[in-house]
């Protein structure tokens, strides 16, 4: 049954992948949960906290598939929570001397943010594997298309002549500082949380028994400690949060230039072919982009999670009253559908369907009037900037009048051929001469680290 695109039957498989849903789900949750309470059991055993033998046994007889999913359902609609019911159940599993000791000075959301944290770890692992691959596709590409020009455009008009590599490697640009972002977003972000009901670890006896246990908990589920709880310090999983959304933001671009380019009156790309894919029911000559569609869409959902999760961030007080909710669902909704648009995003260019003679004919169709700036430079010298600029700007006024090629307007000019050679003039009009620096900016953007 329909509960969103991200559940359908229908529609999962387009907006995310099951490796992704199933770190994610709620089997996913609970395991961790359980992960939690059985790390907490063995660091605070480490300090002394609790018995040796109560956290063997916690860890030994603390299992997922012993649990009453139903009835834990049941009880979390109770509750409120899910932390609570879990533990009612583990304390069932385990005989009565140890079970007292499960979930020894902890809270709720101690348990729900560090299993919300493994999660957030272990998809983070996923995000970067993609990143890396589409950064490899986007370098073959770079590197492939490096001299192959077409038209650059500005306001969705002809500005300078580019090269398709050159606007491959802007794409790689942008996701190679995501993978750097990673990097940074697992030493800063991935925080261990334990706290005790008002943050001050108070059920663990004054002095620092409590941050010992933390330190252990933060070895044990493999986190970073923090100096301090974070129950209402919620920017790190904000900063997570808006990492996908700047992921998707990236994609985004990436997926309506190839839109754009994949229209019958550029012709340029084409997404990879597949027998019905972006068919129409009614027209049989239809080749939508539908990955490059999904991938839009989802940059759009990603924005609004991202939004939720600044949301999350004003908190009262010790404890958030709600906002903290907000979390439960933009968290794994960002992680699906930023793993499902890079998914789409690596068969969109790794298939991508280049049509080098479409992006010629463009870069020709105004017969010279992209190259204006070129032969305004190029003169500049021998006429003046200011002079050169009025020259050009008539001659390109009146090739669009009579449609004709700018280099035969220029050379109808006396003023002009009296000081410029016509080979000069030949030179300039030609828009493979005017591609700047586009050789070395591919390079630089492939060997930037």
């Amino acid at each position: 049954m329909l509960n969103s695109a991200l559940d359908s039957r229908i529609f999962r498989n387009l907006f995310g992948t099951e490796e992704v849903r199933n770190i994610f789900s709620d089997e996913a949750y609970i395991k961790c949960m359980i992960e939690v309470e059985v790390a907490l059991a063995h660091a605070e055993a480490n300090i002394g906290v609790i018995p040796r033998e109560a956290a063997d046994a916690i860890a030994e007889k603390s299992q997922f598939e012993s649990l009453n999913l139903d009835r834990m359902a049941t009880d979390t609609e109770c509750v409120g929570y899910p932390v609570l019911p879990l533990v009612w159940q583990l304390a069932e599993m385990v005989d009565d001397e140890h079970a007292k000791y499960i979930h020894w000075g902890a809270t709720t959301q101690d348990i729900m943010d560090c299993a919300s944290m493994l999660q957030i770890k272990r998809g983070l692992v996923v995000i970067r594997r993609n990143l890396h691959d589409l950064r490899d596709i986007l370098v073959k590409l770079s590197e492939k298309f490096a001299d192959t020009p077409m038209a650059g455009r500005t306001h969705l008009q002809h500005a300078l002549p580019i090269t398709f590599g050159y606007k491959c490697a802007i794409f790689l640009s942008g996701i190679k500082r995501h993978i750097q972002r990673v990097d940074e977003i697992e030493n800063r972000c991935l925080l261990v949380q334990f706290g005790g009901a008002a943050g001050t670890l108070a059920s663990l006896g004054p002095g620092n028994t409590g941050i010992d246990v933390r330190r252990q908990l933060a070895l044990q589920l493999g986190l970073q400690d923090p100096c301090i709880t974070w129950h209402v310090a919620r920017d790190h999983i904000a900063e997570v949060v808006n990492f996908l959304a700047l992921i998707g933001g990236s994609l985004g671009k990436i997926a309506l230039d190839i839109i754009v380019m994949s229209s019958n009156e550029f012709g340029e790309v084409s997404e990879p072919f597949v027998p019905y894919r972006g068919a129409s029911s009614t027209m049989p000559q239809k080749r939508n982009p539908i990955s490059s569609e999904v991938i839009l869409a989802s940059s759009k959902l990603l924005r609004s999670h991202a939004t939720l999760a600044m949301d999350a961030m004003v908190s009262d007080f010790e404890r958030a009253s709600g906002p903290w909710h907000l979390e439960w669902s933009c968290i794994p909704d960002s992680f699906v559908v930023c793993c499902g648009a890079l998914h789409q995003a690596i068969f969109v260019m790794g298939g991508l369907v280049v049509d080098t003679q479409a992006m010629s004919d463009n870069l020709n169709m105004t017969r010279g009037l992209i190259v204006a700036e070129a032969v305004m430079m190029g003169t500049a010298p021998e006429l003046g900037r200011q002079k050169a600029h009025d020259v050009v700007y008539e001659a390109c006024k009146k090739a669009i009048e009579i449609k004709a090629p700018l280099i035969e307007v220029l050379l109808q000019d006396k003023s002009l051929t009296s000081h410029v050679s016509v080979e000069k003039l030949e030179a300039l009009c030609d828009p493979c001469q005017y591609l700047g620096a586009c050789g070395q900016l591919i390079r630089d953007a492939i060997h930037h680290t």
